[in-house]
């Protein structure tokens, strides 16, 4: 299977909402044209940046619907379905799989359940059987309450060609090397935070799952491409002029910080879905300073 697209940029893409708390699916088609147009490799809706525990199952479809039509098939759509509930995620998955044109899915490892190692096996075991296309796994234990180690991943990799990858969020650089330095020839790493794209892909990650490319596609995946090719001095200079507003984006939570900065960008409102909470106007107003910053760093305009 083709899964040379996720050597690049991938964006975890927001679900902009109405005033009236409805998805607004204009505001979310401006942000599709947008990512293309920053020329990323692929896009993920509805992953937890999308909001998805607070979406409807009617809401998902739309979601879904709009970024396959605005998209029109230039970039892989991987979908996120994941959760704690490995039938339901199996049912959703032969869903979408059977009525909708995916090029793959992005599940997060369970939360809250707290699974053993075995668990989280058998749980990816099931999905991957289940379907045909290629899986990223999503491990991030600040979210979900676990850590799936390195030998778990390699044990997935080996046993089922269809995980193709694992989007990685445990903040660690050797759990990365680990997984580097075991895994079968085919299997890929993606960093799956912003802030430590440089560091994982200079031990052998192959790209990112990036919030910041809501915002900047082209600049992050420009990073991404020197890394990719080896110039890293190059990439740095991006690495660094996206830093501090990268780490600032997550000062008052996801996808808090990248709707307020879209807010400010004309792309869609800053609202969230409770239990999560608009961005505070001293937030907003030193966002700003620091978007200020990355466009004069990069002469935007």
């Amino acid at each position: 299977m083709n899964t040379s697209y996720i050597k690049g940029t991938g964006v975890a893409i927001v679900t902009p909402f109405t005033n009236e708390n409805k998805v607004d699916t204009k505001a979310l088609q401006r942000l599709v044209f947008r990512i293309v147009e920053g020329g990323v490799e692929y896009i993920v809706p509805i992953g937890t940046t999308g909001e998805s525990p607070t979406l409807t199952k009617d809401e998902k479809k739309s979601v879904i619907e709009t970024v396959l039509e605005a998209n029109q098939g230039k970039l892989p759509v991987i979908m996120g379905i994941g959760g704690n509930n490995t039938q339901e995620v199996i049912s959703e998955i032969e869903y979408y799989t059977k009525n909708y044109r995916l090029d793959g899915i992005l599940s997060v490892c369970p939360y809250y359940n707290k699974p053993n190692q075995n668990g989280i096996y058998a749980h990816y075991s099931a999905i991957a059987k289940s379907t045909d296309l290629p899986i990223i796994m999503y491990n991030i234990p600040p979210r979900t309450g676990i850590n799936m180690t390195s030998e778990t991943i390699i044990k997935l990799a080996n046993d089922h060609k269809n995980l193709v990858a694992v989007k990685e969020a445990a903040g660690s650089v050797v759990q990365v090397m680990n997984i580097v330095a075991q895994k079968p020839k085919d299997f890929l790493v993606v960093s799956g935070d912003d802030s430590l794209t440089l560091p994982f892909m200079s031990v052998g990650a192959v790209g990112v799952i990036s919030v910041a490319g809501n915002i900047f596609p082209r600049e992050v995946s420009q990073k991404v491409r020197f890394a990719l090719a080896g110039d890293y001095e190059k990439a740095r200079e991006y690495h660094y002029g996206l830093l501090e507003c990268m780490d600032f984006l997550f000062a008052e939570g996801n996808p808090v910080g990248v709707k307020a900065a879209l807010e400010i960008m004309g792309i869609c409102l800053k609202n969230v879905r409770l239990p999560l909470v608009p961005a505070s106007d001293g937030y907003y107003s030193e966002l700003q300073k620091k978007l200020k910053k990355v466009n004069d760093y990069f002469n935007l305009g």
